[in-house]
């Protein structure tokens, strides 16, 4: 007999809504100690202790040790991606139908997924990527162009030590709440981290929100920062 993938095993640990709450909590990218997740799922310590440790053995988190302190995150962006896809066709808890994504319009406009940027400025930022010829979509794949390339490394994105990764450089994700592709893989995620090294975005407190300063908003509008020179219309691909 052929050995399959347990999906029931994974289907039941997520489905559990204390749990499923706590993967929720964990999708903003940050680790999370058994306390604090006891809070998000609403349950004891006690309680929450043993449904993070069947969480992990089923390799859905891993353990991070800082002297006493144990903190609990997303095991890698495999499991992310399969929590944002779960998002996108999860009914909503409260019955109201019509509107995809989360209620709050700071998420909608731009959050983290696990360790990229998702939402509307997400997924305006790759069809623009996409119309300039930086980048070809096709599908469920995501590569960049020469002219790209020039881009992102003038942005400060070191492109060779990404293709170094085991983890693909670039792939598309489903956004959530916009139903639509953004930009994911070790490229997604160190364009997030460039925009966090650049202060065009922060955090919202106690959420998955991004907030952009004036700068980075603009940045975003025309993909243009100071020291980051834009590849010429002549120079695109045809």
């Amino acid at each position: 007999m052929l050995a399959t993938p347990d999906i029931a095993r994974v289907a039941a640990l997520v489905g559990d809504p204390t749990r499923g709450r706590m993967l929720t909590a964990l999708m903003e990218g940050r680790a999370l100690t058994a306390t604090e997740l006891a809070l998000e799922g609403g349950v004891a310590p006690s309680t929450a202790s043993s449904h993070l440790e069947k969480l992990n053995a089923a390799g859905l988190l891993t353990i991070a040790r800082q002297g006493r302190h144990r903190y609990f995150r997303i095991a890698g962006p495999e499991v992310a991606i399969a929590l944002e896809a779960l998002m996108i066709i999860a009914p909503r808890a409260e019955g109201r139908a019509g509107q995809t994504g989360p209620r709050e319009e700071g998420l909608r406009r731009a959050r983290v997924c696990f360790d990229h940027m998702a939402g509307q400025a997400a997924v305006r930022l790759l069809a623009e990527l996409q119309k300039r010829r930086w980048v070809r979509v096709a599908g469920n794949s995501v590569a960049v162009t020469a002219e790209g390339e020039t881009w992102f490394e003038g942005v400060g994105i070191d492109l060779k030590a990404l293709r170094a990764k085991r983890r693909p450089q670039c792939r598309p994700c489903l956004d959530w709440s916009e139903r639509k592709y953004h930009l994911a893989g070790s490229l997604g995620a160190a364009f997030l981290d460039r925009l966090f090294a650049l202060r065009f975005v922060r955090r919202e407190a106690g959420s998955r929100a991004l907030l952009f300063s004036p700068r980075g908003a603009a940045f975003l509008e025309n993909l243009q920062a100071p020291g980051v020179r834009a590849p010429r219309p002549a120079d695109r691909l045809r």
